[in-house]
């Protein structure tokens, strides 16, 4: 693509962008009021309109005949289409894929997981577009005004040209996904780790926005992210957040990333599990382990809360160094298993015990369930502010923070 092309293009998506925003903002408008509110001609204006109908971006609701005083013919009144998804979140974990589709308000309007094996990267992004097919069948949905896709991976990433995660050295070429989605899509894409994603999602999520805190998801691993004085932090080879391998047990078993006893043996789901079987306790699944938390068994209960511990103390250490505002534990076991969250919370106020402050400290589980990674890819998309300070973005348009809508 030309550099002229390139340019051409940007400054049309800037002006959709502007369009976009003020029928976000101000609700239906005629033309005329678009073009008083956003600043174009009439003639660039009638073009950027004309594509965003062609596309079912916008869709005209009306005319201003009830309200038009004088002659001359009514203007149509154009509005945003909710059954446009103008944006896309993907998370790819170790087991699943995760979708999340936002409108041009921001508000999600589905989402959807399908799980998988340890498949190669390529039956990953087909199963992941084979996802989005379903969710846009099912709900009547159309992405022809897609304007940008976020999408989250496990493993270390500091972004950039030819940057790769260090989880995808041996299952995909560099670029392979951001290219496989440009291509289907043709639209600009924005790639970081799925975890740090998440800590986004929490992060832009609070009620009284954006907070110091560190957040840690306990799935299939075991990872991080951190905001830092109003930043989310990548660190310089992309390892901030990497929780996961801290070392909790020096005499622990080897993890997959060639250490020994980091926290991801103890306390992520497969650790859990495998540790509860070598004690006697019949549980192979998450939907076991709920049964067994229900029935109160013993064996289970003392593995969860050793795990709580181990995640308490790094969490302590982290939090001593960084001295957040707020901890946060999300994934699946934070909700199936409360006691190990319990101890974390316990473990975390010993650890801390010793330092002054006036500023409590809260420890508490995610309010966004496994769709943290999916909300944190569409939050990376849509959310300007210098939290994302540093972050590529696909436009450099002011928009609002994610909307925490049910699908």
């Amino acid at each position: 693509m030309s550099t002229t092309t390139g340019v051409h293009a940007l400054v049309r998506r800037t002006h959709e962008e502007r369009v976009l925003a003020a029928l976000r903002s101000g609700g239906a408008l005629s033309r005329s009021e678009l073009a008083g509110r956003v600043g174009l001609s009439r003639t660039t204006l009638s073009e950027i309109t004309a594509s965003l109908l062609q596309r079912g971006a916008v869709v005209v609701i009306d005319t201003d005949a009830a309200t038009r005083s004088g002659s001359g013919r009514p203007a149509e009144r154009l509005a945003l289409d909710p059954a446009a998804g103008q944006y896309l979140g993907v998370d790819f974990g170790h087991r699943r894929v995760h979708v999340a589709v936002a409108d041009a308000s921001h508000e999600i309007i589905a989402s959807g997981v399908q799980p998988y094996d340890d498949e190669p990267w390529p039956a990953r992004v087909d199963l992941a577009f084979a996802l989005i097919d379903g969710l846009v069948a099912e709900r009547g949905l159309h992405l022809g005004a897609l304007q940008a896709v976020g999408i989250g991976v496990p493993g270390p990433y500091a972004g950039g040209p030819g940057s790769v995660p260090v989880s995808w050295h041996r299952h995909a070429a560099p670029g392979e996904v951001e290219d496989a989605f440009a291509r289907r899509f043709g639209t600009p894409v924005v790639l970081d780790n799925n975890t740090r994603l998440a800590a986004l999602a929490e992060a832009v999520s609070h009620p009284d926005g954006p907070s110091d805190l560190v957040y840690v998801r306990l799935s299939d691993g075991v990872g991080g992210g951190m905001v830092v004085s109003g930043r989310l932090v990548r660190g310089a080879r992309g390892f901030s957040g990497e929780l996961g391998h801290v070392t909790a047990d020096p005499r622990g078993v080897v993890c997959r990333c060639g250490k020994r006893g980091c926290l991801e043996t103890v306390a992520s789901v497969p650790g859990i599990l495998s540790t509860c079987r070598d004690r006697g306790a019949d549980v192979h699944d998450l939907d076991d382990l709920a049964v067994a938390v229900e029935r109160a068994d013993p064996v289970v209960d003392a593995v969860l809360r050793e795990a709580g511990t181990a995640l308490g103390r790094v969490l302590g250490a982290a939090a001593m160094v960084l001295d957040p505002v707020e901890v946060v534990v999300g994934g699946e076991v934070a909700h199936v298993a409360p006691a190990l969250v319990e101890q974390a919370a316990a473990t975390l106020r010993y650890e801390l015990y010793s330092v002054p402050t006036d500023v409590p400290r809260v420890l508490r589980a995610s309010q966004l369930g496994d769709r943290g990674g999916a909300l944190g890819a569409l939050a990376a998309l849509f959310h300007s502010s210098p939290l994302l300070a540093g972050y590529p973005a696909p436009a450099a348009a002011d928009r609002p923070l994610l909307r925490r809508s049910a699908p």
